[in-house]
């Protein structure tokens, strides 16, 4: 090889460099101009409500801007407030009534339509229906059948002789209020979530079943069907082909779920506040969780900054909660 030749190749060489740079960047510069408008949404709607209400939790905000208190405001809402700890109890109540049953009903659903049922694509619209109705709308349904003057439930109850409940208006305890129509005497302390509250988690459940179904029968669908036979081949029936087969292979799917409702609970507003009979939590704040615990005093009491250092200790709730998710639920996940 001539001289002149391996100058032809180290040109040939340095061009096919500096052109594949080139395309590089101009790779990267196209990714980050189509990042540009979802980076720009994510921090104009989301962090930037999050760092706004950071500051004005710092002051002592009403109707107008008044000056830095510092962590006043928390101090008041973790030490010096009974009812936001009473709205966090109720929120709690709520979320654990929700997710668990929502997940296990929505695979009961799941498992019974992945078995190839007759007109099993009419019943999955059926379950998906709810879940894309409007909130609010649902909720103005819900209302009505639990209207204990007219209301379907009460009607239903009157056919089979058993006396009417007041619904979304009690706030007893439901185990209190069940053991009155059953003549037993259930103290107090065991009264357990409102009467009104348990009527919101069944609108909840009903709600999210639809979604909770499609997205499991996602999952079911990429379990290889050669898996479960040589599980059935090796024995495995019933609850032990639930348990050691098909949870660890759904386990993402669950973990996806269960992060999502929990989140999703934790943040719930709109059902509450229409089904509630005062629209704040009522009866007698039995229903008022903390979403509507906030609003009653950003609204009401015009407390702004007091009300962004709950809408902040919310956030802190429920991001503690995710990662305690993840670093304990997490290492169970099977992503095989």
């Amino acid at each position: 090889m001539t001289s002149t030749q391996q100058v032809d190749q180290v040109n040939a060489g340095g061009k096919a460099m500096r052109m594949s740079a080139r395309r590089r960047h101009s790779e990267a510069a196209l990714a980050y101009l189509l990042l540009a408008p979802s980076a720009v949404i994510i921090g104009g709607f989301g962090f930037y409500p999050l760092l706004a209400a950071v500051h004005i939790s710092l002051r002592d905000w009403g109707i107008v801007a008044g000056p830095f208190i510092g962590l006043a405001n928390y101090a008041r809402a973790l030490q010096d407030s009974p009812e936001f700890w009473r709205s966090l109890a109720i929120t709690l109540y709520y979320v654990a009534g929700t997710v668990p049953i929502t997940i296990a009903l929505a695979y009961l659903f799941a498992d019974l339509l992945h078995r190839r049922l007759a007109a099993a694509a009419f019943y999955r619209s059926l379950f998906f229906i709810p879940y894309v109705v409007s909130p609010v709308a649902a909720a103005a349904v819900w209302s009505w059948i639990f209207n204990k003057d007219f209301g379907l439930a009460n009607g239903v109850l009157s056919w089979v002789g058993i006396a009417p409940f007041g619904w979304l208006e009690e706030p007893r305890g439901v185990f209190e209020v069940m053991g009155e129509h059953l003549g037993w005497a259930i103290p107090d302390w065991a009264g357990g979530p409102s009467l009104a509250l348990v009527c919101m988690i069944t609108v909840a459940v009903w709600h999210s079943l639809g979604f909770a179904v499609v997205v499991l029968l996602a999952g079911m669908a990429a379990i290889p069907e050669e898996v479960l036979e040589a599980a059935r081949l090796d024995g495995a029936r019933g609850w032990a082909l639930l348990r050691r087969v098909k949870v660890p292979l759904l386990s993402p799917t669950l973990f996806f779920l269960l992060i999502v409702f929990v989140i999703r609970t934790f943040q719930t507003f709109t059902q509450i506040y229409v089904l509630s009979v005062d629209h704040r939590g009522g009866p007698l704040g039995s229903t008022r969780n903390v979403t509507m615990y906030l609003y009653a005093k950003f609204w009401d009491a015009h407390r702004i900054g007091y009300a962004s250092a709950v809408a902040v200790i919310l956030f802190l709730i429920i991001l503690a909660l995710t990662l305690l998710q993840f670093r304990v639920l997490g290492r169970r996940v099977h992503y095989g």
